[in-house]
């Protein structure tokens, strides 16, 4: 689906390196409503994690959704075997997506899920056998939407940030994932 425009007229391509400062505002946007519904000290530890992960060069592949030429959605692959976390989750032997992020006004189309479908068709044509990632209790929406994927507990990849909430480890086998969804 790489440049295609599926359903509702979202588009799932490459980001551009010129579009660093805008993802970064988006994936704030986005997740800035946990500064409410998590336990301070966890806002503040997942907030730094997001700044962080945002920063780095390199490392990741940044795949963005736009729609009437605006960026409404954004996720990061990660390679497998790449410290996608500093050293705080174990090491998995599939890619990972992490930060994945959809602009309020565009919830509800089928942005996430366009997304993840695209990290799922990137991470089989590189033969993963599996894709990961990990979420809290907090972003219960998106583990619903994760479950809905198809994506199960890996309790063995969790990790527990200093004063954050338990980080949740899930994984998909690529061998039982559909092979694409449409953007609806």
């Amino acid at each position: 689906m790489t440049g295609a425009t599926g359903e509702g007229g979202v588009r799932i391509r490459d980001a551009r390196a010129d579009e660093r400062e805008a993802i970064r505002e988006l994936t704030m946007r986005a997740y800035s409503q946990y500064a409410t519904i998590m336990a301070p000290t966890a806002w503040a530890g997942l907030r730094e994690a997001l700044v962080a992960a945002l920063a780095l060069e390199g490392g990741a592949e940044r795949i963005v959704a736009e729609r009437d030429g605006r960026l409404v959605g954004s996720v990061m692959l990660y390679p497998p075997e790449t410290d996608a976390y500093g050293g705080l989750a174990a090491e998995a032997t599939w890619p990972e997506l992490r930060l994945l992020a959809v602009d309020p006004e565009a919830r509800g189309l089928g942005v996430g899920a366009a997304l993840v479908d695209e990290c799922v068709r990137r991470a089989r044509a590189s033969g993963a056998s599996a894709l990961g990632l990990h979420t809290s209790r907090s972003m219960e929406a998106a583990i619903r939407m994760y479950e809905r994927l198809g994506f199960v507990r890996a309790p063995e990849h969790d990790f527990h940030p200093e004063g954050a909430e338990v980080v949740w480890g899930y994984r998909l086998d690529l061998d039982d994932a559909p092979t694409s969804r449409s953007v609806s």
